[in-house]
């Protein structure tokens, strides 16, 4: 009973905040070149589905969003920008699925999550991983980022085929947070979303942003389900802030620390 009480009150509080954590697409953006972000990953469920974005850091691991688990994805698309351009070779089965221990909700931060493939992706000319920062980066204020996905192209809309893509400008956190009233958690960064149409919607959580040839963060929330007439900067899980955590699942194959 408790803990239905509590659900209730949380589903209240981001519903205030006009918080819309279910991943988010691409606005106004274009079709993404074919021989470039051979690092983004279609997470799929059961039916073949896509639910959310990634991105390939390494042969058998790939980084997304905590609250991309809620879909259950059973497997992992590389190597196609088409979604209706996949056969069996470019389908990962999902090994293990490594949410970082800390995280409870999107809105209290840590929204991140490893996923283990069943086996070893050939890098190739369609598959490559794309790098991490190895320290805090220090983005400057309206530096040019990309984020990409296969999420909805406007509000109320539905997933693409083809990948889109966007230039979104970074937004300092100060100003982020003002925006947010505050109540955004330590653990995020900000881009887009505001004073432009250009950000992303549902479909593209778990994707990357992705600054000076580095995702530098996690899709995570967007303010409300406008994604049309965003009035709030969209927030990213801040990849520099789990470099310790992302090293050691990697070393050890492992979610267990």
């Amino acid at each position: 009973m408790m803990q239905a009480l509590h659900k209730l009150l949380l589903c209240h509080l981001l519903a205030c905040l006009g918080l819309n954590a279910l991943g988010d697409e691409i606005i106004n953006g274009k079709k993404a070149p074919e021989k470039l972000m051979l690092y983004m990953a279609s997470l799929q469920n059961k039916r073949d589905l896509h639910v959310c974005g990634g991105f390939l850091i390494s042969e058998d691991f790939v980084v997304t969003a905590a609250h991309c688990n809620r879909s259950i994805p059973t497997s992992v698309v590389l190597g196609t920008h088409n979604l209706k351009k996949v056969n069996k070779t470019m389908r990962y089965a999902v090994d293990k699925t490594c949410i970082h221990p800390d995280y409870v909700d999107e809105r209290y931060g840590n929204d991140i999550m490893l996923l283990k493939l069943s086996k070893k992706a050939p890098l190739d000319n369609r598959v490559q991983p794309i790098q991490l920062p190895k320290t805090v980066v220090k983005t400057k204020d309206n530096a040019k980022c990309r984020v990409a996905g296969w999420g909805f192209t406007k509000t109320d809309g539905k997933v693409v085929d083809e990948l889109q893509v966007v230039d979104v400008p970074f937004v300092n956190k100060e100003a982020c947070q003002r925006t947010w009233r505050n109540n955004l958690p330590p653990t995020v960064i900000c881009a887009g979303g505001i004073g432009q149409k250009k950000g992303f919607c549902q479909g593209d959580s778990g994707g990357p942003l992705v600054c000076s040839g580095m995702a530098v963060g996690v899709v995570s929330f967007n303010w409300d389900e406008d994604c049309d007439y965003p009035n709030a900067p969209n927030v990213y899980t801040d990849v520099s802030k789990y470099l310790p955590w992302i090293k050691k699942v990697l070393k050890q194959k492992n979610c267990k620390m």
